[in-house]
């Protein structure tokens, strides 16, 4: 008799530690369909990848676990690695080229989500809701923070990086009364026209004019450490800095510095350098608001980037050209 057809497998990863998703593949399943294995592993580093990960014909990544030459060398017949998520710092897109394997991501799924915690994060600090519900919480309370609490239309909420997110976040801020503007080098001119905001042409402009800082580009090797102690420097002193974009933008250490010095008034943290917070002493840390990397998080936007994955999962499988591709690699 003929040996039986093997079927393709599409690996979906996942943390042991701390796992995205609890609820296995049956949503990537249906998307794959019946004649494709889908299987989840749990894998925190790349000693974990097993032989039948590693002979995957696509693999779907939750966790930003670092996937090097090392591991790419070792995938057998991978047709697409796919990020379950926006960020594809964690994987090495140029080895993975050179060894033309597609890399793709997903980058619409969280766009509200994001662009809402940045908000719910602004409004926080610029109303000190943290403060103000700590003393409401005391016997007794009376009202404290008065001089910290802010008009939105006296603000100026500034956007560094006008992608998909950073454009949502700029148009709630607007719409809320913020004066707004942007920091973006690699966008076209007349973009500020589009959306009825303001442009800056330097950082430094950017973080001087601001009221809130509210950060919405990828990490690189550009923007790594883009905002470390000079930058936090040029804020003003009563300034707020949110992060919902990639902890490695800015310098953990500078931060934490600069709120404890009174550099800068506040920060709304949902991704930071190293996460997360290693000591007491950084969890203790003045005016500090931070969130467990959940900025993407909501029930339709974690179906909505399943179902992208498994969709590009099922393209590779099928042969067919991918949706996302971040590496040049068709």
């Amino acid at each position: 008799m003929p040996a039986a057809k093997r079927k393709p497998l599409v690996a979906v990863l996942d943390w042991k530690t701390a796992p995205a998703s609890n609820s296995g593949v049956d949503l990537e399943a249906k998307v794959l369909g019946q004649n494709v294995r889908t299987k989840y592993y749990l894998i925190d580093t790349e000693a974990d990848f097993t032989p039948e990960i590693l002979g995957a014909d696509a693999l779907i990544v939750w966790q930003n676990t670092l996937i090097t030459e090392h591991t790419l060398d070792r995938l057998k017949r991978c047709r697409a690695l796919i990020r379950n998520g926006v960020g594809f710092d964690s994987v090495d897109i140029a080895a993975a080229a050179a060894r033309e394997i597609p890399v793709c991501n997903v980058p619409d799924y969280g766009t509200e989500e994001v662009a809402d915690h940045a908000i719910a994060l602004t409004l926080a600090l610029t109303r000190q809701l943290f403060p103000l519900n700590a003393e409401a919480k005391r016997p007794g309370w009376k009202l404290v923070a008065k001089d910290q609490l802010r008009r939105t239309s006296t603000l100026t909420f500034g956007v560094i990086g006008l992608g998909r997110i950073g454009t949502a976040a700029a148009l709630r801020a607007k719409t809320l009364g913020f004066r707004v503007m942007f920091y973006d080098p690699h966008l076209p001119s007349g973009v500020h026209k589009a959306v009825g905001i303001e442009r800056v042409d330097s950082l430094a402009k950017l973080l001087k004019q601001s009221d809130v800082v509210s950060i919405h580009c990828p990490l690189n090797d550009q923007t790594h450490y883009l905002i470390a102690e000079p930058e936090l420097t040029h804020m003003k002193s009563t300034a707020y800095l949110v992060n919902t974009a990639r902890g490695g933008i800015v310098k953990k250490r500078a931060v934490l510095a600069a709120l404890k010095q009174g550099v800068i008034a506040g920060a709304g943290l949902d991704v930071i350098e190293d996460e997360p917070l290693k000591t007491k002493a950084e969890a203790r840390t003045p005016n500090l608001i931070a969130t467990c990397h959940a900025a993407f998080c909501s029930r339709e936007g974690m179906i909505e980037m399943r179902t992208t994955s498994a969709r590009i999962a099922k393209q590779a499988i099928q042969g067919k050209r991918l949706d996302n591709v971040v590496n040049g690699v068709s």
